[in-house]
């Protein structure tokens, strides 16, 4: 009879601490580690590791599975990258509490703050709640490959309590508040890991409006965050815009010093105030140097746009023959696109649509700012290499080169517009993020921006970007892993997990480092109603374990479903 349910032998093993790296087995039973070390007994299963990387599963504290996760058991492509817990309902939206008569508006308003389909949404959603903790028992009566936490997002509440006033933006009154702040009490006692809001212009619905959150005044949000101080429970998140810094900023603090709950904050270069995220870190670091415990949501690379034939996004998105070809399916739109005629109508009618809803719909004949994404992709690219600057070079336009770009692979060439951390030409601004005592790694997005976006893969470009590849100031592999893992769970209570040591949670990831190989970005149609999202695989990640159980294998999902709803923080080991 095996002793263990499985050991990992030989593994040189990064245990989530920080400490360096050493030879060492990992025995786990009933879903926890049991011992590290040399390990004598034999296990149900065993893994040779000698040559691999043993290290904690990742924890990933801001994505949008708040739809996915109510069709789905594979939390992909999160799960393919050793992610194995996922933290959702950021940014002030979701899908609960909820009205039956509300329903479509928090679908628009998703669709549009974080593109995915209102189709896929309309058709997926079981909509088998209306309060916050229904969501959560429906949540939890389900199982899926990795662990999930959900957060109360400020925008459904709001709208939930105060209607049409709410999605208006009318500022509350102290009966909404009140009511606003109950929802939250209770949505933290149920299990809620927090409350999140945004407060930026870049959230919009899919009709183009701002998002009900937008401008909450300071009464309204110390009363919420009154109400996780007087549970004792919950962290807060928060994106701004901080176009009035020392305002917007003060009223982050208050919402930490009124509930005394954590806050978080999601940070990065913005080209218009290229300095401003460390203004941003500077003053989170005083304020929890105080007393008042914030930190920063970083980014591994930039946040940026992917523009396709496929996807939401293309530099051709706004022409009119293009839009009809768009009806077709694509391997027929890719056979018309290849035809001279066709080719030259698109050219000719190429533009841009300055009052698009979509951000990145307005940005399509930047070109200058426009790179050939690549199989591997590359996210920090020659800053010469732009779009612009090739197609002068080789003596054609550029939306030319765009267009011949985009028909490579049989209509599946990417482009790419790094929006974020990228207002310098490289990453030297991330890298300082990343290392920031009080900031953590965070904004993948993961399930959100289906269609433009595809940053789910942060937790692998930390680890084959910063800890291998970059030619200059990498970053230690056990910093970085500390950083994911154990400083992630952190944020969120999650005390049970992050580390590999006995008594923990056998979340872990066995890792051929030298092959660890991101792959490009590709569309699959596997959402409800035959919905369009990006995927993107990685080979290297041999195995990912929750609670002991392999769930992923190189971008391969196993079938198994040990991952369960997290209710609140979470006790480590004694």
């Amino acid at each position: 009879m095996s002793e263990h349910d499985l050991v990992i032998r030989g593994g040189t093993l990064i245990d989530g601490t920080g400490a360096g790296r050493r030879t060492a087995d990992v025995a786990v039973k009933d879903g926890v580690v049991t011992e590290v070390g040399k390990v004598s007994g034999h296990g149900h299963r065993e893994i040779e590791a000698d040559g691999r990387l043993v290290q904690p599963g990742f924890v990933d504290i801001h994505t949008h599975y708040d739809g996915q996760a109510t069709w789905d058991e594979q939390l992909a492509p999160s799960s393919w990258h050793g992610v194995t817990t996922v933290v959702m309902g950021n940014c002030g939206v979701g899908f609960a509490p909820v009205k039956p008569g509300d329903r479509d508006r928090l679908v628009q308003l998703m669709e549009g703050v974080e593109d995915i389909p209102g189709t896929a949404l309309h058709e997926g959603l079981p909509w088998a709640w209306e309060s916050f903790e229904e969501y959560l028992d429906y949540l939890g009566a389900r199982a899926f490959d990795i662990d999930v936490g959900a957060q109360l997002p400020h925008a459904a509440v709001r709208v939930n309590v105060m209607g049409e006033r709410g999605a208006r933006r009318e500022p509350a009154t102290p009966d909404d508040i009140a009511a606003m702040a109950e929802i939250a009490r209770r949505a933290v006692e149920a299990g809620a890991i927090g409350f999140t809001t945004s407060r930026t212009l870049n959230h919009r619905s899919s009709l183009g409006e701002p998002t009900p959150t937008l401008q909450a005044e300071l009464d309204e949000m110390l009363g919420i965050a009154g109400a996780l101080g007087q549970a004792k429970k919950g962290v807060i998140q928060l994106v701004s815009d901080f176009l009035e810094f020392d305002e917007e900023f003060a009223l982050a603090r208050a919402m930490g010093e009124r509930s005394g709950r954590p806050v978080s904050i999601s940070v990065a270069q913005a080209k218009a105030k290229p300095d401003n995220w460390w203004m941003l870190l500077d003053a989170i670091k005083q304020a929890s140097d105080a007393g008042v415990t914030m930190r920063a949501q970083v980014g591994s690379r930039p946040v940026g746009v992917i523009l396709s034939l496929r996807g939401t996004v293309s530099p051709f998105m706004h022409c009119e023959t293009y839009k009809a070809l768009k009806k077709l399916p694509f391997t027929q739109m890719v056979a018309e696109m290849r035809k001279p005629d066709v080719r030259e109508r698109i050219l000719s009618e190429a533009t841009v649509d300055k009052d698009s809803h979509i951000l990145a719909g307005r940005m399509v004949d930047r070109f200058h700012l426009m790179f050939d994404l690549g199989d591997p992709p590359v996210y920090e690219p020659n800053p010469r290499d732009n779009l612009a600057e090739r197609a002068k070079a080789q003596g054609v336009s550029a939306p030319e080169l765009a267009y011949d770009l985009l028909m490579q692979r049989d209509g599946c060439g990417l482009l790419y517009i790094p929006i974020l951390n990228f207002a310098d030409g490289n990453l030297d601004s991330v890298r300082k993020q990343l290392l920031h005592p009080w900031a953590v790694p965070g904004l993948s997005d993961g399930g959100a921006h289906v269609g433009t976006i595809c940053d789910v893969s942060f937790p692998t470009t930390l680890m084959q970007w910063w800890g291998r590849d970059r030619p200059r100031d990498r970053i230690p592999l056990e910093t970085l892993v500390a950083k994911q893992a154990r400083a992630t769970a952190e944020a969120v209570g999650f005390m049970d997990r992050g580390i590999i040591a006995p008594g923990y949670k056998a979340d872990i990831n066995v890792i051929d480092f030298d092959r660890l190989t991101l792959h490009a970005p590709e569309i699959a149609g596997d959402l409800p109603a035959g919905g369009n999202r990006f995927l993107q695989r990685v080979s290297g990640i041999d195995h990912t374990f929750v609670s002991g159980v392999e769930v992923a294998s190189n971008s391969e999902t196993t079938g198994a479903t040990p991952g369960r709803l997290v209710r609140g923080a979470q006790a480590g080991p004694a």
